[in-house]
């Protein structure tokens, strides 16, 4: 009986499960070392300004687990689109799948870093870097993370299902997804918009780890084509 073939690979449920617990502690720890103030909103600066200078080690060790938490997120995009490609999945959706979560990780990273800035002592003086560093932080962790994240998952989505190495289910709740992903962008244009940040972001992770369950890790043994046998010379 032939052994079926295995992806050479990190496991995904891991990969998945490692950036959740990372961006779960960094929003419980940081709220926590706060006394239960929440990471300001960047429309509201005034109150940004006073949160920052009070709060300088939350933010500091919030920016820590959102560095890298970034670190699981680009190995998983790049660990589901080899595995697809194992698969014999050869769509254009694999590619922007990469495309997408590369670039998530990428400003996830960027995000962090701004942060860390915003919680380095000293920077309630300077309240026009503050302002420009909230705003950095917000757009990049906020719409510029949600888009991109969306097209890993309707990437991953329409690859996975419609080649049904993920089950309906998952693939429909990746699609919806990633079109809410997709309007956050809105959020550049109107304040209001922003509630769609959070509807991309929390369920997002439970797709991460669906995906990281769903996916096979290994493909059936194709049969050996039987080879005709020499002719017998007379």
């Amino acid at each position: 009986m032939n052994q079926p073939l295995k992806h050479p690979s990190p496991p995904l449920p891991l990969i998945a499960g490692v950036h959740v617990a990372l961006f779960i502690a960094g929003l419980a720890v940081s709220t926590a070392l706060a006394r239960g103030a929440v990471f300001p909103s960047p429309f509201d600066p005034r109150q940004a300004a006073d949160y920052f200078a009070t709060h300088g080690a939350a933010v500091r060790v919030g920016s820590f687990f959102l560095f890298g938490s970034a670190v699981p997120l680009g190995l998983f995009a790049a660990t589901v689109t080899s595995r697809l490609t194992f698969f014999g999945v050869r769509v254009a959706g694999v590619s922007i799948a990469a495309f997408g979560g590369f670039a998530a990780s990428a400003l996830l990273l960027v995000s962090g870093l701004c942060m860390w800035a915003l919680g380095q002592p000293g920077m309630g003086a300077m309240p026009e870097a503050v302002r420009v560093l909230h705003v950095l932080a917000f757009a990049t962790g906020g719409p510029g993370f949600a888009v991109t994240f969306g097209l890993l998952v309707l990437g991953v989505s329409l690859a996975g299902g419609l080649t049904r190495r993920l089950p309906r289910w998952l693939m429909w709740f990746g699609l919806a997804l990633g079109v809410v992903a997709q309007l956050s962008s809105l959020s550049l244009l109107s304040n209001g918009a922003a509630v769609l940040l959070p509807l991309t972001r929390f369920p997002g992770l439970i797709w991460l780890v669906s995906v990281g369950v769903c996916l096979p890790a290994g493909r059936e043994r194709q049969p050996a084509p039987e080879r005709d046998p020499a002719p017998v010379e007379s």
